[in-house]
């Protein structure tokens, strides 16, 4: 049995980059159906929002132990600022860039009896004025920090994602990759890419057995000269490569809830404990833990070192 190394990640500074957006959740009640249209009728009687994108994993770090600083581009808007609030709330050190001429990338969804009616975004690239600003407060917070992670949602804070890793590997720190799309050059030189099987399968192809998988991942880390690639798979588990070859574990039995932000948190408990020298193996065994509990709660949640106990 091994308990979550509390003390040594609450020393460790783990630096958020990404996409950054505001989660908006309106709950209600549904009892009737429009008569303007065949839609439901949502009497709305709370209202709740959550950090989510990159600031979720910052979030999610914070509540492991670490500490953790946010970079990324919000509006000069509502959102940006409740985002600035609830950072805050959350222990985070923040290093937003304001982008006036944009809005803030938010989600609002609409849920009644706990179920998701409707989801609205709002969202628009950043411009290149807000993308320099970001890379002058990556270069001011870089050094001491202990872990870089790199949170892609494909909204466009990440455009010179490549940069940043470079900049990162100078300086001798590691960097995590959650990656989007297809195109994964851009991610060359990190140290860790960790893909659902869905990207995978994008970045890959289908695979048609374990083994082919396996030579698609190692063939695919060392074309991007990884460290270690971390396929998430949902029921079928985790699946760690690195030069030492394959290590797999299963999921967590568990009644899955709500798989938003689960990615967010089985990275945010990579980087914490790759920040205190924690082996890729038994890493992955915690975050496939942390994962397996945030999936159980609604929207966007987090994970705390309590709720992991002991891994056996």
């Amino acid at each position: 049995m091994s308990a979550f190394p509390v003390g040594d990640i609450s020393r460790r500074r783990i630096l958020v980059v990404g996409d950054v957006m505001l989660d908006r959740y309106w709950f209600g009640e549904v009892d009737r159906v429009s008569p303007e249209a065949p839609v439901p009728i949502v009497r709305v009687a709370r209202r709740e929002d959550r950090l989510g994108g990159a600031a979720n994993v910052a979030r999610n770090v914070a509540a492991l132990g670490g500490q953790a600083t946010l970079i990324g581009v919000v509006g000069a808007d509502e959102a940006g600022e409740r985002i600035h609030g609830l950072a805050r709330e959350a222990g985070i050190a923040p290093g937003l860039v304001a982008d006036a001429g944009n809005p803030t990338t938010l989600k609002m969804r609409v849920l009644g009896r706990q179920q998701q009616l409707l989801r609205v975004d709002f969202e628009e690239a950043p411009r290149a004025a807000a993308l320099d600003a970001l890379d002058a407060e990556f270069e001011r917070h870089l050094p001491g920090h202990d872990v870089v992670v790199l949170s892609d949602y494909a909204k466009g804070a990440l455009g010179r994602v490549q940069q940043l890793i470079q900049k990162a590997r100078a300086a001798g720190v590691p960097v995590l990759v959650d990656p989007k799309g297809d195109h994964y050059d851009i991610y060359r030189g990190a140290t860790l890419v960790t893909p659902n099987r869905s990207e995978m399968q994008q970045a890959v192809g289908r695979w048609n057995s374990e083994d082919d998988l396996a030579t698609r991942a190692q063939r695919l880390r060392g074309d991007l000269q990884l460290e270690a690639l971390l396929v998430t798979r949902s029921e079928q588990g985790m699946t760690l490569f690195t030069g030492d070859g394959r290590e797999h574990v299963d999921a967590q039995a568990h009644e899955v809830f709500d798989v938003s932000g689960a990615g967010d948190t089985v990275l945010a408990t990579l980087a914490v404990t790759r920040a205190v020298g924690m082996p890729w193996p038994q890493a992955m065994r915690w975050a496939n833990r942390a994962g397996g509990v945030v999936v159980g709660k609604l929207g966007t949640s987090t994970v705390s070192a309590k709720e992991l106990g002991d891994l056996s």
